[in-house]
Formats: structure tokens, sequence, C-alpha cells
């Protein structure tokens, strides 16, 4: 099953990916049903998804309407917490000048920061330095404390893809990466929530590039994480208490800009794509603050 959010009037509002054709979603505000038209609150629901999924397969032919002409918003638009990993993938660590880490990093991002599919990314007044990360996102489905790994794969509603758009100089100005890392509209995220039942467990062995202007900048594979998806989980878990919405984003592999001779920066009218094996391709624009 696959889901996504879009702006209906000022409001944000779930889609359900057809299965049939992938270009078309059907409007879930359109039906009969008292389900919640928002995705994080629709995760929050009791078999939400699967509700939500069931009644799309009857929808009249008003209520589907195609992704290109849609304003496809961050998948989760107002999470509690979006939760950062650095340094997850070895290859990453070292072109940074950094060993194996003994421990991962973590920063937060906040909402702020995220755009949509088909969304441009803005490059901000402050800096030119704006560089792309491929990232699998992972979207929490039930609250959960203290996981363990017999129990972390229960507690995720599904997978998307996320562009971890880093503005490196600020990044670096400080031990700390979050002015770095929470810009305004410099995280794509999407195109949709794909359910963990159209991938492998743990979301294991998905190869994962990011293009630029259709170059293959990033090429990597999630079976090469430092920290898999379930040991996340367990050492998140055991900070903070993680509920319905939360968002996880697992880090990124070698070939970032940054790390390039000479570096290589994102720029208006360059086109973003991250592409993981089963999950989708988000692509972003760029552009330059207003």
């Amino acid at each position: 099953m696959r889901f996504l959010s879009f702006d209906s009037n000022g409001h944000s509002t779930v889609g359900v990916v057809l299965d049939s054709n992938p270009e078309q979603f059907v409007d879930l505000s359109m039906l009969a049903t008292s389900l919640p038209h928002e995705l994080g609150a629709l995760i929050a629901t009791h078999n939400g998804l699967q509700k939500a999924y069931e009644a799309a397969k009857s929808a009249p032919a008003s209520a589907i309407k195609s992704i290109k002409s849609a304003h496809l918003l961050p998948l989760i638009t107002n999470p509690s917490k979006i939760v950062c990993m650095g340094l997850n993938y070895a290859d990453h660590a070292k072109e940074g000048g950094n060993a194996r880490p003994e421990f991962p990093s973590f920063f937060l991002r906040g909402p702020s920061s995220m755009v949509g599919h088909n969304q441009p990314i803005i490059r901000p007044k402050a800096s030119s330095k704006l560089d792309y990360e491929a990232e699998l996102a992972l979207v929490i489905g039930h609250k959960a404390h203290h996981l363990t790994p017999d129990n972390a794969l229960a507690c995720i509603a599904g997978y998307s893809c996320f562009n971890d758009g880093s503005i490196r100089d600020f990044q670096r100005k400080s031990s700390q990466w979050t002015l770095g890392k929470n810009f305004d509209e410099t995280g794509g995220f999407g195109p949709w929530l794909v359910t963990p039942d159209e991938l492998p467990p743990a979301a294991d062995g998905l190869r994962i590039q990011s293009r630029l202007n259709g170059k293959v900048m990033q090429d990597g594979n999630t079976k090469d994480f430092l920290w898999g998806v379930i040991e996340s989980l367990c050492i998140i878990s055991e900070c903070m208490t993680l509920v319905p919405g939360d968002v996880i984003i697992t880090g990124t592999p070698a070939g970032v800009g940054y790390a390039r001779t000479p570096p290589v920066w994102m720029a208006p009218g360059d086109v973003c794509e991250i592409d993981i094996e089963g999950v989708g391709v988000l692509v972003n624009t760029i552009a330059d603050e207003k």
C-alpha cells in the first residue's frame, strides 16, 4: 500500500496511490468515510491505513487524481519529531575524514525544513553550499518505548525517500549540526509512504541513489548501514518515546557534494532525484530563496 500527502484548499489531505496506476491516487476526503484526512492522524488510527486502502478500492472516478497535477506536501507535514542519523555508512564517514564511529550521530530537523515531491528545494540567501544526501526514511506507526530486536519492526508504518539537504558551511560552524540541517524548505520528503509488506524486512538490501541532473552522485545499499533499522530504533527508543507520525532518517552513503574535488553544490535550475529500490523516486528542483 502507498499513501501520499497533498494540498487540498490549504489542508493536508491523504491520497491512496492506485495499484493499477502509480501516477494516480484516490482523494480520501472525497470518500464516504469517517477516517482522518491527514496522514499522521490516519496512521495513528487503529488499522487506519488498511481501512483507507480498502475504501479507495471502490472510489468513484471523480475522486481519482493525477500525481503530476497535485501539489504534494512533505509526507508527514507536522511530526512531533524528525530524528536524523549521521555517519551511518562507513564509506560516508570515511569521505568526511571520520573513523568508523562507535555510536551513531543524531540530530533533529524541524517541519519547516521539509518540502514535498516535485516541489523546489530552496537555496538560502545565506549560503551557496547546498548539498544533497540520499536517505531512507521510516515513519512510526504506534507509540513505542524501549523497543527490542524482537518487536522493533512492528512499530513501523512505512518507508519513504528523504533528501537531507544540508547547508555545509553552517553545518560546520559548530560541533552541532542543527543550523546546517534546518534551513527552510531544504529537505525533500516523499513521494509516498510504502507499507513494510512491500519491502524486505527492515528495508534491508535496497539500492539507494542520488542523481543530480541525471548524473549518479551516490550509489549505495541499505545492507551497508552501520546501524540497521532495528538497532537504530532500539537505540532511539531507549532515549525517547516514539509516537505515530514520528520520522526517522537513517543516514546517507558516500558521494555527497562537499567531499568531491572540486565540491559540487546544488544550484537553481538543478534537478535532484533520490531513488530507493522498491520505495520510489523523490524529485526536487532547486530554486533560490526569494
